[in-house]
């Protein structure tokens, strides 16, 4: 396993993908983006590499719809 430092945790994830920690909660139980847990308490987990590419697919599906 990495060391723990290179994860977010919920709330720094979030942030960075500016939505709420609910809705990162109700992402990671729809299977859009990967969280692991921390080995003692239980945490969310996230990988900045996993944060960045739910952000390229959020970007390629926005260009793909047609201006309204």
């Amino acid at each position: 396993m990495e060391k723990l430092s290179v994860y977010f945790r919920i709330s720094k994830a979030a942030e960075y993908l500016g939505v709420s920690p609910n809705t990162l909660r109700n992402w990671v139980n729809a299977g859009k983006v990967d969280a692991i847990r921390h080995p003692v308490n239980g945490y969310r987990l996230f990988k900045r590499e996993d944060l960045d590419a739910l952000l390229k697919q959020v970007a390629a599906a926005t260009k793909k719809k047609p201006n309204e």
